[in-house]
């Protein structure tokens, strides 16, 4: 099984639950590295989540996993908080980001960049604006490769 299909049958699996308990299911990764196989699922709530509730997750998750697993080779699980520069995967994370620092990248250049660091100033689900200093910059969603919350220093 592909990992793409592998995330999406782990995300239809936990989303249920998650819905249930107030739980947001920011990522899914299976991954190698090394010679070792991870599943990571990161997981947010309102007002943050602590290590006792990733734990009550990884328990129900091993026993979803148990019953009926997609994965044939040996994996590790690891469940986690997305952390303080979490990833930006849908356009609702964008716009829940707005007045935030980010830092975006964009598959081809735009304005001559394709990294951009500020704070982001709107979102309207077309077009990114970041003010990077004093400057404005307009990106096009569509241009988007990543996006996160970044911390400044």
């Amino acid at each position: 099984m592909s990992t793409a299909k592998i995330k999406t049958v782990i995300e239809e699996m936990v989303q249920p639950f998650f819905d249930e308990h107030g739980f947001e299911l920011v990522d899914v990764e299976y991954v190698k590295e090394g010679s070792n196989w991870f599943l990571r699922i990161f997981v947010d709530k309102e007002g943050n989540i602590d290590i006792d509730e990733c734990g009550r997750i990884s328990e129900f998750i091993s026993e979803k996993l148990d019953e009926s697993d997609p994965i044939q080779e040996a994996y590790f699980l690891e469940v986690s908080s997305p952390g303080a520069e979490r990833p930006l995967k849908k356009p609702e994370d964008v716009t829940k980001a707005v007045g935030k620092h980010v830092f975006v990248t964009t598959y081809e250049p735009v304005g001559g960049a394709k990294e951009f660091e500020g704070t982001l100033l709107s979102f309207d689900g077309e077009e990114v604006v970041i003010e990077i200093g004093k400057k404005k910059q307009s990106i096009p969603y569509t241009k988007v490769a990543s996006a996160r919350l970044a911390i400044v220093f």
